[in-house]
């Protein structure tokens, strides 16, 4: 009797170790974030949302940054981070970069159920400039070569559906590094025109610039708009425990709800946006499987020119 209640109580003592399940091998969380804005501002705008997975799994939750989208598709290959959150481009590099390693999980839906957002091309409102074919001979700027909005879709676009190579057409094609330096290049006068993103006419990278007040309004005007792209996903290394990558994708989506005040920040809600970011929805490999084949397009065009 006494060896019955003696391994019963041992059971016990184990239950909560055993209850803990993934959290025992991954007592740090970490999550990447892109280079689309500065460094200060990404770090102000994940931090509710740092501190709300932190609180929500009982884990302690960082947020990993680079100077550019290889450095966090790097960090995922190499496993030094969990998570991060990419665009369609980026994540489809780091599919390719890991041979398939990776599992995507969750986009933003807005308010009326898009998915998605478009590259756009922007330019100083009192350069003259009005259209593509005003920038012919110009500089142009990409934002990075893993961008999705940045890069990729312009680029594919230019060359496939508007008989544009950018390595000609333009008088020089430089990569700014990010979004917002693309964007400030134009309104500085260091680029004539730059590839950057928007969700719609009052929410996107130029947008948020103005109302950070790195950017005056009226300076820069879009010239060109892409097909709509479906937006970047939550992208968990494969080789995590599956329970572990639900737990976390849970705890995301609970996020707009839980803590609307912190969304808010997070998501740069506007209030004249009618149709603003409102959470997330389940994604799988598929929804990004023409970014994969776009990406082996472009590749094959470098290494053909």
């Amino acid at each position: 009797m006494r060896l019955l209640a003696t391994t019963a109580l041992a059971t016990l003592v184990a239950l909560p170790a055993l209850a803990e399940g993934w959290k025992d091998d991954y007592k740090v969380v970490k999550f990447g974030i892109l280079s689309s804005e500065n460094e200060k501002d990404r770090l102000m705008r994940n931090e509710p949302l740092r501190a709300f997975l932190e609180q929500k799994l009982g884990v302690e939750v960082e947020i990993f940054t680079a100077g550019n989208y290889d450095g966090v598709i790097q960090a995922v290959a190499a496993d030094q981070i969990e998570v991060a959150r990419f665009g369609s481009s980026s994540y489809a590099a780091v599919y390719t970069a890991t041979d398939g390693g990776v599992v995507p999980t969750l986009t933003t839906i807005k308010k009326n159920g898009n998915t998605g957002y478009r590259s756009i091309v922007v330019t100083r409102c009192d350069s003259g400039i009005k259209s593509l074919d005003d920038a012919k001979g110009k500089v142009h700027a990409f934002a990075d070569p893993d961008s999705t909005s940045g890069y990729a879709v312009p680029f594919f676009n230019m060359k496939e559906r508007l008989d544009i190579d950018p390595a000609t057409y333009f008088a020089a094609t430089p990569f700014s590094g990010s979004h917002e330096a693309g964007v400030q290049g134009v309104a500085n006068g260091t680029f004539d025109t730059a590839s950057t993103y928007q969700n719609n006419d009052v929410d996107g990278i130029p947008q948020r610039m103005v109302s950070k007040g790195m950017l005056e309004e009226g300076v820069v005007c879009t010239i060109w708009e892409s097909p709509e792209i479906t937006s970047g996903p939550w992208t968990f290394r494969k080789n995590l425990p599956a329970e572990m990558i639900e737990d976390i994708t849970a705890a995301i989506e609970e996020f707009p709800t839980a803590d609307p005040e912190g969304y808010t920040l997070y998501s740069s809600f506007d209030p004249a946006d009618e149709n603003p970011d409102v959470g997330f929805t389940r994604v799988d490999h598929d929804r990004y499987q023409w970014i994969v084949d776009m990406r082996a397009w472009i590749k094959e065009q470098r290494r053909g020119s």
